[in-house]
């Protein structure tokens, strides 16, 4: 399995945040993380709550934990609300079913990390996430 490189993490975050200050959006907490689950970049704008960063990790890692953007965890959720406050602990709490998590693909379609983002409301998340990862080169995929 590939995985999402410092270098196109750094371009993602950098893009992201220069869109976000030129739209201009909330203060935004961005999360890069590998296809594992694992942290490759965050960045904490000035000015973002102390729960940010932990709101953008969940985002991305419930992404990566079902394989669909968190857009479609919203839709899910909202007709499931048991099942996904189960999930929830199971996931020790980093899931987040709201906008703003976006998986990153490679150019053949595989899943090869997500971004999560926080700060400002879940469809300038996803819009910034989405940006973001296009202007890296790799494929967004935010869920439907």
């Amino acid at each position: 399995m590939s995985n999402v490189t410092l270098a196109q993490a750094n371009a993602i975050v950098e893009a992201t945040l220069t869109d976000a200050r030129a739209r201009p959006l909330e203060p935004l907490t961005v999360v890069v993380l590998d296809a594992g689950g694992h942290l490759v970049v965050a960045k904490r704008e000035d000015g973002c709550g102390i729960l940010r960063y932990d709101i953008a990790f969940a985002k991305a890692y419930g992404t990566l934990g079902f394989g669909f953007g968190s857009r479609t965890l919203a839709s899910r959720a909202g007709k499931a609300p048991m099942f996904f406050t189960a999930v929830s602990a199971v996931a020790e709490g980093r899931m987040v079913p709201v906008p703003g998590g976006v998986l990153v693909r490679d150019a053949q379609g595989w899943v090869i990390g997500a971004v999560g983002i926080s700060g400002d409301t879940g469809d300038n998340d996803e819009a910034a996430a989405v940006h973001g990862i296009e202007a890296a080169g790799l494929a967004a995929d935010p869920g439907a």
